[in-house]
């Protein structure tokens, strides 16, 4: 099928720091796409049936035997089964390494005055709450960072890089199960992940 902007069935503009969820069902294809470049889109997939089964970071560079995540990588879930397929991916670069910033890290990482700043943890523990108020910190889990960059070295070793994406550069998923979809789009405003700026994304949903 031709994946049409006009043709979506669902289009929505996530502001910078601002949160997004969604249920996306079996079969229906999900693009994130970096408005402006540069963005940080951190995002969390649950099974929609039951949020005990999610997103596993290990599972998932196991099952691929990569730390990087672009087209025809499969999203592994904690119980072994494919929540996700990348289809299409035209910024070739996204962390499922890094984690999420919070107030903890960030006062860690920076200064102890940056620990009041607006960060995707307590972004993701919104989102979880407004789905379902039984979900909270406990559900947390690991994240992919779409279109952040963090190279990793022949050591071994990771860093956060200025970012490669540009504007309208996008991540297409097509969905294997219903799956519960969880974003904070980034607010950081101490690593080169999004430039220093952060900006909005667009999400677009196709049956």
């Amino acid at each position: 099928m031709s994946f049409d902007k006009n043709n979506a069935i669902y289009k929505e503009v996530v502001l910078a720091g601002d949160y997004w969820s969604y249920v996306i069902k079996a079969g229906q294809t999900i693009r994130i796409i970096d408005s402006e470049g540069n963005q940080a889109a951190d995002t969390m997939f649950y099974a929609a049936t039951d949020t005990n089964e999610r997103y596993s970071a290990q599972d998932t560079i196991n099952h691929q035997n990569n730390v990087y995540l672009t087209t025809g990588s499969k999203l592994i879930s904690n119980v072994g089964n494919t929540l996700l397929t990348i289809t299409d991916d035209t910024c070739g670069r996204h962390d499922t390494l890094g984690g999420a910033c919070s107030a903890e890290s960030n006062s860690v990482r920076y200064e102890s005055e940056k620990i009041h700043m607006h960060n995707c943890r307590d972004s993701f523990m919104a989102a979880l709450r407004q789905h379902n108020m039984k979900l909270g910190k406990k559900d947390l889990n690991s994240n992919i960072n779409f279109f952040m960059n963090v190279p990793i070295s022949p050591d071994g070793k990771s860093k956060f890089a200025d970012g490669i994406s540009e504007p309208g550069k996008y991540v297409q998923l097509k969905a294997e199960v219903d799956v519960l979809c969880i974003i904070s789009n980034c607010p950081q405003l101490n690593n080169p992940c999004n430039a220093y700026n952060p900006t909005p994304i667009e999400i677009n949903i196709w049956n």
